[in-house]
């Protein structure tokens, strides 16, 4: 390592590799801020202090001293909530109290096993209207690794198929002309709103529902009927509702029902 050192001391022009200048170091005689440049003997390179590697790194502006560049970073447990906000006004006592109140009972005819039955029907004939419509234009269904292709309808439930009518809805694979009215924006909202659908179908321990709320879901599936332009779905699904009425209809007033 001295021998080399002297050497390069005593013919300036030696040509030095990148390989030497890192394994030996400076040249003796220039000073430490200095070095060969290796690939123009003879030329002084002056080389960057540790400061000023650290401060202007890249050739960006240096960072002033006192700031912290982590502390204009947004941490992850904040959002737009932890910004600037307002808060709203309370309302009186008055309309706190009548919202307070108990809920009204609304009136409920049906029984649980009839409820179950009816929109169990609507259930499995969404997935025949979507299996249908999706068959019909030859749109693509993904294959999944832990399901079965689909052969038949019930190889779905309702809740995937409005999954996949959604995303070739998003991804721009559904034509406006297959729709009604070629109501495309309106497809999604129509979709979910028939989601719960396969809950109360499925889950039959939930909570009995108001007449109401049976009638609404059954029209829920008839949109989607409406929408994909099925007919046949259309007039089995619209049936069903009329059924459904005319029973709530004739129980109302009976005794053991909540009218």
């Amino acid at each position: 390592m001295a021998l080399y050192g002297s050497r390069l001391a005593e013919d300036p022009s030696m040509p030095v590799t990148p390989e030497a200048a890192r394994r030996y170091g400076p040249t003796p005689g220039v000073p430490s801020s200095s070095a060969q440049d290796p690939f123009f003997p003879g030329k002084m390179v002056r080389s960057r202090t540790l400061e000023e590697d650290t401060l202007g790194r890249s050739g960006s502006v240096p960072i002033m001293s006192g700031f912290d560049a982590r502390s204009s970073r947004k941490p992850s447990n904040r959002d737009e909530f932890d910004g600037p906000h307002q808060f709203l006004r309370p309302p009186p006592a008055g309309s706190v109290a009548a919202q307070e109140r108990d809920l009204p009972h609304f009136p409920t005819n049906l029984l649980v096993q009839e409820q179950d039955a009816f929109l169990s029907r609507v259930h499995d004939r969404l997935s025949q209207c979507a299996f249908d419509f999706v068959a019909k234009y030859q749109f693509p269904i993904p294959l999944e690794q832990d399901k079965r292709p689909v052969q038949v309808p019930s190889d779905r439930e309702w809740t995937e198929w409005v999954f996949l009518l959604k995303r070739l809805a998003t991804k721009r694979r559904i034509p406006a002309r297959v729709l009604y009215q070629g109501q495309i924006k309106q497809l999604i909202t129509v979709l979910e709103n028939s989601l719960e659908m396969r809950h109360a179908a499925k889950h039959q321990s939930r909570p009995l529902k108001d007449d109401r709320n049976v009638l609404q879901l059954i029209s829920a599936g008839l949109q989607v009927a409406k929408i994909l332009k099925d007919a046949a779905c259309m007039e089995y699904i619209n049936n069903l509702y009329l059924q459904t009425e005319r029973i709530i209809e004739a129980r109302k007033g009976t005794p053991g029902f909540l009218a």
